[in-house]
């Protein structure tokens, strides 16, 4: 009986762990896709600065889009979050977007780091299931 509770236990863990790797890679795509966001920032910036004028196409909704010329003022406006928005130079833009950009490299290190060690974890426990498993139907338990 007392396999048999040591295999339902390591199971249960084995079942935490999933959930968690579960979570922390839908934190990962999240973050990957903030990141791309950021690199997106990065080169569109690259691509305007320093030019009098850009043609570009604004969505309008519905997959229609309108062409457009947008007028360099030197300006970016930035979203900060929580509805609120600031005027940045390109260069301040830069800047800003290289540090997101960075803490969101940090961040996906950290996820991976913690993946990792779940992942390592379930590498361990899911032997010791498969010998309990293997034990008890010898002895005809399961």
């Amino acid at each position: 009986m007392e396999d048999q509770q040591k295999l339902q236990q390591i199971l249960a863990q084995l079942e935490v762990y999933k959930s968690q790797s579960e979570l922390y890679q839908t934190q990962i795509d999240a973050v990957q896709t903030s990141l791309a966001e950021i690199k997106i920032l990065e080169s569109t910036l690259d691509d305007i600065s320093g030019k009098d004028t850009v043609e570009t196409l604004v969505p309008l909704g519905a997959g229609s889009f309108i062409n457009a010329e947008i007028k360099n003022e030197n300006k970016v406006i930035m979203s900060l979050g929580s509805g609120v928005a600031v005027s940045k130079t390109f260069e301040e833009a830069k800047e800003t977007a290289a540090q997101q950009k960075q803490e969101l490299e940090n961040t996906l290190d950290k996820l991976f780091a913690d993946l990792q060690q779940i992942t390592n974890i379930v590498a361990q426990l899911s032997p010791q299931a498969e010998q309990l498993m293997q034990k008890l139907q010898a002895q005809g338990m399961m």
